[in-house]
């Protein structure tokens, strides 16, 4: 009863299916093409019956294949039925839906109230004021290093997107809108491509510890190599990366096959063979050595600006980081704070999940070591991470940052539909893939042109915001500007929440309320990363 009735039933219907319509085809042979599909079936089914590597399709033939089927389209049927409009996984049809009016230059307005939950735990706004202000230019600009060079950059610029993760017409696109809105373009440490430079738009070049696009053949870095592309007017900072938010302390594998000769060519390594971007840098060990190697770079490069990228992990080596600074007087020109939730590329999981310090609590720790040492002033801070909207570039900016840098929104301009198949190169919209088939779609100008929207509605939506707050520059805002709800009946400043310290409190030794400051400054030096022992 089991094969008529039950979990084999598909496949004997197949199989008696066929032998029926193959007698009846002997007098109507139109039936024939049917019979052919039926034997088809019940092969499969056969073979799904006989095999052991998949026990559901060998106890239930052909009917278990539905199994796989759903919940291989599972992903596009909780995203376009059953996925709220406020479930941030890891962006909400909401936010989605707002990058892409801004791209589109359409009106990104709410009717009918919000549909957020203002009294939930870690709902936070932006206080207002009575006497709102008039911003004359909402084109927000924060001058990075110091001399002829110095970089006046943008308060929201595109964080790295590298070439190969993200297709050439992509990398094209982001870097031709960044031209029209004359904001800058990381490229990711995929290197300096000529896609970039295609593009025309002002480029921070990330360097990597692959050192892609300035590397000897042993990869190590090369400085002639290097100093070539850096003295190019079109880069405008330089970017060293320490670690990623998605994956810290992880380095990366690019895989032979996925090695062509234009990526190859792009990032100074052999085609067609494994590449491993290890996770550490070889180029240095100690913090001095760290902002020696910085030095150099800026040297190299012409006294452009010169920083570092990192998701903030042990506390104490940041504050050692920023120790070499003082004891030294070497600066880092700027610190961009990548937080655990941000990424582009793929990670393992439990990277992805379970280490890094969050943006907004690394902001503050790194904005905190800066001003403790009396340095705020001269390092700028970028914050990169989960940041989409007007209020995201707001509420960072009053935590710390001095600018915003965002990936997968502008990667939502160009058509990114959030499917989440990055890694297999088969991106639907042609955004994250190598397959000139898939990626044909895109039209440079018009993908070009709806990042530079998206762009100038975002701050536009910050003007408005600093307008309603009485303010005229992001530069104003400071942590007594946005409030936090922590329970149902208590809500704080964010200047209560978080540890204070005042400027050059640890330069001249008075108490801070941050315990990892108090607790490592006097134990760290340049000379390590690790803190020295307490005496016993």
């Amino acid at each position: 009863m089991e094969f008529l009735f039950g979990r084999y039933s598909l496949m004997v219907y197949a199989l008696l299916g066929a032998l029926v319509a193959g007698l009846v085809s002997l007098a109507y042979p139109a039936l024939l093409g049917f019979a052919a599909v039926l034997v088809v079936l019940a092969g499969i089914g056969f073979y799904d019956y006989m095999q052991k590597k998949r026990a559901v399709l060998g106890n239930y033939p052909l009917i278990g294949r539905f199994r796989f089927l759903l919940e291989s389209i599972r992903p596009e049927l909780r995203q376009y039925f059953w996925e709220s409009d406020t479930d941030e996984l890891p962006y909400s049809r909401n936010q989605r839906a707002m990058a892409y009016q801004r791209a589109k230059s359409i009106t990104a307005a709410r009717p009918f109230g919000s549909d957020k939950d203002m009294y939930a735990e870690d709902f936070s706004w932006l206080n207002h004021s009575l006497q709102p202000s008039e911003i004359d230019s909402s084109d927000f600009r924060i001058r990075v290093g110091e001399g002829d060079k110095a970089y006046d950059a943008s308060v929201l610029n595109i964080s790295g997107t590298s070439f190969g993760a993200l297709s050439p017409p992509a990398i094209q696109s982001l870097s031709a809108g960044a031209k029209l809105g004359g904001f800058a373009h990381n490229t990711g440490e995929g290197s300096l491509s000529k896609y970039h430079l295609a593009g025309g738009g002002d480029t921070i070049w990330q360097i990597g510890t692959g050192y892609f696009g300035c590397r000897t053949n042993d990869g190590q870095f090369d400085p002639e190599a290097f100093r070539k592309r850096a003295l190019l007017d079109q880069v405008k900072m330089i970017e060293i990366k320490l670690s990623q938010g998605a994956k810290p302390g992880h380095g990366g594998m690019l895989m032979a096959p996925k090695v062509t000769p234009e990526i190859a060519e792009t990032r100074g390594i052999p085609a067609y063979q494994d590449v491993v971007s290890p996770s550490r840098h070889s180029a240095f060990s100690t913090p001095n050595e760290l902002l020696a190697f910085a030095a150099k770079l800026r040297d190299l490069s012409g006294d452009k600006p010169v920083g570092i990228k990192l998701c903030v992990g042990h506390p104490w080596e940041m504050i050692a980081i920023v120790k070499a600074m003082v004891e030294s007087g070497t600066m880092l020109d700027f610190i961009t704070v990548d937080g655990a939730e941000g990424g582009t590329g793929a990670a393992p999981v439990e990277f992805t999940d379970h280490i890094g310090s969050p943006l907004r609590d690394a902001l503050v720790f790194v904005d905190n070591c800066l001003r403790g040492a009396g340095l705020r002033d001269r390092v700028k801070i970028a914050a990169s991470a989960k940041i989409i909207s007007a209020y995201d570039i707001v509420r960072h900016c009053a935590l710390g940052a001095d600018w915003c840098n965002m990936a997968r929104p502008f990667m939502f301009a160009l058509g990114c539909i959030q499917a989440r198949d990055c890694a297999s190169g088969r991106c639907p919209s042609g955004v994250a893939t190598m397959d000139p088939k898939r990626y044909r779609v895109l039209d440079v100008g018009i993908r070009a042109r709806r990042v530079f929207n998206f762009h100038k509605n975002s701050i536009n939506a910050v003007a408005e915001m600093l307008e309603a707050a009485g303010l005229n520059h992001t530069n104003q805002l400071n942590r007594r500007h946005i409030v936090r709800r922590l329970s149902a009946s208590k809500i704080l400043l964010a200047d209560q929440i978080y540890p204070r310290v005042e400027v050059n409190a640890l330069i001249d030794g008075r108490p801070v309320d941050d315990p990892r400051l108090s607790s490592y400054w006097h134990r760290v030096s340049g000379d390590s990363f690790h803190p020295q022992k307490l005496a016993e």
